[in-house]
């Protein structure tokens, strides 16, 4: 056995899914409401039987693991580790050999962890972190609670004497970023500072940013726990555990550059919002967001280092593959000082952001004088390498004579030097109205092609409505290979260990089982040919659109030769359309 088959056998997938999800029995099933949008009917489904979920609202189904990688925006060796952990099992016995660092980070997660609690006794105690923290900051002590804030004594070894207390040994306090050397032996890592723990998307504290409270000019206001097994703050997004579901729901995150304007904007209501550290973006940082929500608005203090922070993360952006947009802020304010005095003009701000190409044609108007030749040469360099990324030729088109107009060059020059620009693209927009249609559609044919093979996988008399189908037509590469099965075994009947060729998606195939037995299960004779006949329609209908979609696209940049083959393809699908109506 495996470590997947033990934490199978030791967890219910019930019980992984309830602690999100209130479910409640439904026959051999469980139902509650989808955890991945709104909604008032019960359209989420668990099978303990199947060991499998499947969400109808949003399409999206399969197994505890996946399940738990969708809800904590995880990959799937962490989803394996947090599921272990809950089901008290040690992966290490299941490598092939001794070794690998798991039971290290465990043992850190626990000295972090012991770290702020210690931190926070300290803070209930020390007269001016709280008047810092309550009366400047005028956070709540719900809010204190909430984030762990804590402090650490100024006397040098206050936290060493009680971590070695409870059996630490210096080495693990070293790799957890809690002790350092000094000239007098071994010291805190931090003393008379405020502490707010970083915690992963789980919520495991997993080390600490410190902020000075007395002024030293030497000293920096803030400090960091260096990288650790556990800490790389190029990878972490601060307050992503508390924001996560919030994200979700709203479709898009914010991203400030300090931790406490986080925790200001979670106490003023709005709490899709996380940090950085600092203004240093990465890559890592973008998709761990965009594991929730697609759309990320960028609200960075308006000095000129959050300025310039917010133009190096759009090619960033382009890359990762989200949609950037910039949120402006009234009368130049920073985040924090919106939040704290006019928290309503916060959330207008953030929801009226500027799509981030028409945000850097601002900022460059300003910087460079558009009436100059030189100014105008300059203006176009920067531009027109972003204006050539984006894939809309229309759009291009706009941003183009937007250019024309500001600078006063005709669009005819631009499109002589627009053709000859070489650079790495830093930013391709898809239209947003198109961008969720085309999802939405994606969705739509995803689950007509589900619902179909549903029938047909288990009511072997409708198995001719997928005779004539081409693997082709279905979107998903899981519902092609049970097509292309239940076409050449006409005589299946459903059990998959009849079916070693079916093993790679059992869980596709289990889903699709509990569709059935959820939608169609009560179905007559005539009503279940009926629906059958509907959906393969539909089926061919999506993959006609899409594919004479593509060709729409291919027509703006095609010569006349290839126009006419793509034309002639065209009418190819609209046959192929009109005669999967005539079929019954």
């Amino acid at each position: 056995m495996d470590a997947v088959d033990e934490i199978r056998a030791r967890l219910n997938i019930e019980d992984v899914i309830g602690e999100y999800v209130a479910l409640k029995r439904a026959g051999r099933n469980f139902k509650g409401l989808s955890p991945f949008g709104n909604e008032k009917t019960p359209s989420f489904i668990v099978s303990p039987e199947k060991q499998i979920w499947h969400d109808f609202s949003s399409g999206k189904g399969g197994d505890m693991f996946s399940f738990v990688m969708e809800m904590e925006g995880l990959d799937f060796k962490a989803a394996l580790e947090l599921l272990a952990r809950r089901a008290g099992i040690d992966l290490e016995q299941f490598k092939g050999r001794s070794g690998g660092n798991a039971e290290a980070k465990e043992r850190l997660r626990q000295a972090l962890a012991l770290a702020a609690k210690f931190y926070q006794v300290q803070f209930s105690r020390n007269k001016t972190a709280l008047n810092y923290v309550l009366h400047q900051r005028k956070f709540t002590k719900e809010t204190a609670l909430t984030f762990l804030l804590g402090y650490s004594p100024n006397n040098g070894t206050a936290l060493y004497d009680f971590m070695k207390k409870q059996g630490f040994t210096d080495e693990e306090l070293k790799k957890a970023g809690l002790i350092t050397k000094r000239y007098n032996g071994v010291g805190d890592m931090f003393r008379g500072r405020l502490m707010i723990p970083l915690q992963d998307s789980m919520g495991n504290v997993i080390g600490f940013t410190a902020r000075q409270l007395e002024d030293a000019p030497d000293a920096p206001k803030y400090i960091n726990t260096p990288a650790t097994l556990l800490y790389d703050k190029s990878r972490h997004v601060y307050g992503l555990h508390l924001a996560k579901d919030q994200i979700r729901r709203v479709g898009f995150a914010v991203l400030v550059e300090g931790n406490l304007d986080v925790i200001a904007s979670h106490q003023a209501g709005v709490s899709n919002v996380v940090a950085t550290a600092g203004t240093a973006l990465t890559e890592a940082h973008l998709k761990a967001i965009s594991r929730f929500a697609g759309d990320i608005r960028l609200s960075f203090d308006a000095d000129k280092a959050g300025v310039a922070a917010t133009e190096r993360a759009i090619p960033i952006a382009s890359k990762v593959g989200v949609s950037l947009h910039i949120v402006t802020l009234p009368e130049g304010k920073d985040p924090d000082e919106l939040i704290k005095n006019k928290p309503g003009e916060w959330e207008k701000a953030i929801e009226a952001p500027h799509y981030a190409v028409d945000w850097l044609i601002d900022r460059y108007k300003h910087q460079y004088d558009i009436t100059s030749g030189q100014g105008k040469r300059q203006f176009s360099d920067k531009l027109l390498p972003t204006i050539r990324a984006l894939k809309d030729p229309v759009e291009q088109d706009h941003y183009l004579h937007e250019i024309a107009n500001l600078t006063g060059v005709s669009v005819e020059a631009l499109n002589t030097k627009f053709k000859t620009v070489d650079h790495p693209k830093p930013l391709r927009k898809k239209n947003m109205a198109d961008q969720v249609q085309n999802s939405r559609m994606q969705l739509e044919w995803a689950k007509t092609q589900d619902h179909l093979l549903a029938l047909a996988l288990m009511r072997p008399d409708l198995r001719d409505q997928i005779e004539l189908l081409d693997p082709e037509m279905l979107p998903q590469p899981s519902g092609r290979q049970l097509l292309e099965y239940l076409q050449a075994h006409p005589d299946f009947t459903g059990n998959l260990k009849q079916a070693p060729m079916l093993q790679s998606i059992a869980d596709y195939v289990k889903i699709v089982a509990l569709q059935y037995e959820a939608l169609f299960i009560d179905l007559d004779e005539h009503e279940a040919r009926y629906t059958a006949n509907r959906l393969r329609i539909r089926l061919i209908d999506m993959f006609v659109k899409t594919k004479k979609s593509a060709i729409s696209e291919a027509l703006y940049e095609a010569d006349e030769v290839t126009a006419q083959k793509l034309l002639a393809r065209a009418k190819a699908y609209d046959r192929l359309l009109k005669t999967s109506q005539e079929v019954v």
